[in-house]
């Protein structure tokens, strides 16, 4: 049997607002190499955003190439690496003639196709095409088909699509394409597997939400879903990447696989388990996968406080960590209490006020997705939040008389 590793979402370069991530993304990355060595794996799949920026900083490029080689062991364990809607296909794609020395393959570009030989290493790239890659490696007497599916950015939807029903066509024309690849080159006699960064989902399931450190795929026609069922049935696993919590959206008879982040990147993350998946892989038999959880990197936890004694003893309890505190107060947030809070502890994010409110009336505060309000409702939140109640029309008179001035600014 084969075994395989599947990996996905590294976003190297990420930040946490003015956090760095890039010390723990070192260290869960070494943890995925140990994995890989520790199992015995043959080969490596990276199911897409690869980084968190199109233009990453020299830390993360570094990063990526070193846990590259190591995890391909100097050429002698092949990698697959897709783009993700992070990456940019040109940047993915630049270093790919002297990675392929090393057994490091990087696809990014529906049009690319990846040249064959043999590689110093031995390993063979047998045949390829526009989206699709066979390899032969010196142990195994059976092929390793994949089928390449990077993130389709904006501009190749548009070369791809007509003026028809744009999602149904959106999903019809990978499918064939996907399918015209499976008849071509996947039959029983090799492993065939799928790498696709894309949001998939079970035909008439409601999807399940992106966290919100993830850009949104483009949607198509109002809808962001491929479907499980767009995936030819020859393949054996489908390995994907864009949604960071390990889950399998089906299981029978084809694996559809989202391996997860391998740390938390918001505070939506904050009760996830990250993982990589190992699996293991014949001819036309039904492959066998686990999932390994990761240990390294700071946990993410949101919190609700009523007083300081409590803030402080949680904070020292839990040192290493990332926190998004709420703290209920009858007024804001003093000085003298931000100081003590923000003081013991290194990996505050957010302290946000909660305010108590002794009529019984609803409480305010903040959240996420109140960012996408008007500047009005904003700071109807804000006065509530701040003082427990709502601002009168005057007021918010002159608010609006101060925004419109600015903007004619």
């Amino acid at each position: 049997m084969i075994k395989i590793l599947h990996t996905a979402d590294w976003h190297l370069g990420k930040r946490l607002q003015e956090f760095s991530r890039i010390d723990e993304q070192k260290l869960v990355l070494e943890e995925i190499i140990q994995i890989a060595d520790q199992e015995h794996v043959d080969l490596v799949l990276l199911a897409g955003d690869i980084f968190d920026t199109f233009n990453p900083n020299h830390e993360a490029v570094e990063l990526l190439y070193k846990t590259l080689r190591k995890l391909s062991k100097n050429g002698d364990r092949p990698v697959i690496a897709i783009s993700g809607n992070h990456d940019s296909t040109q940047f993915v794609e630049a270093p790919d003639p002297l990675a392929r020395e090393l057994g490091i393959l990087f696809y990014s570009r529906y049009d690319s196709i990846i040249p064959t030989g043999i590689l110093d290493s031995g390993i063979e790239i047998t045949q390829s095409t526009s989206g699709f890659l066979e390899l032969k490696l010196p142990k195994f007497e059976f092929p390793i088909r994949l089928v390449l599916a990077p993130y389709a950015n904006e501009s190749l939807l548009k070369t791809y699509l007509g003026e028809g029903d744009r999602e149904e066509e959106f999903r019809q024309i990978l499918q064939n394409k996907w399918q015209d690849i499976a008849n071509s080159y996947c039959d029983e006699m090799g492993v065939n597997l799928f790498v696709g960064h894309f949001f998939f989902m079970k035909e008439g399931e409601k999807p399940e939400a992106e966290p919100e450190s993830e850009r949104p795929i483009l949607h198509v026609g109002g809808t962001q879903a491929l479907y499980t069922k767009n995936i030819p049935s020859q393949i054996q696993y489908a390995a994907l990447g864009h949604l960071h919590r390990y889950h399998a959206i089906s299981k029978d008879p084809t694996p559809v696989v989202y391996a997860s982040s391998p740390l938390a990147y918001s505070f939506s993350e904050a009760d996830q388990e990250k993982k990589v998946v190992i699996l293991k892989a014949l001819p036309n038999q039904q492959v066998q996968y686990k999932a390994i959880g990761l240990t390294q990197g700071r946990p993410l936890y949101r919190k609700t406080f009523e007083n300081l004694p409590d803030t402080i003893s949680w904070l020292e309890a839990n040192p290493y960590c990332f926190v998004e505190i709420t703290y209920i107060t009858q007024h804001s947030i003093d000085a003298a209490t931000r100081k003590a809070i923000m003081k013991s502890h290194d990996g505050i994010v957010n302290l946000i006020p909660q305010i108590k409110n002794p009529s019984g009336q609803e409480n305010y505060s903040l959240k996420v997705e109140d960012l996408g309000k008007d500047m009005s409702s904003l700071f109807q939140l804000f006065y509530q939040s701040e003082k427990g109640q709502e601002p009168n029309e005057e007021l918010m008179e002159i608010f609006r008389e101060v925004i419109s001035q600015n903007n004619e600014l």
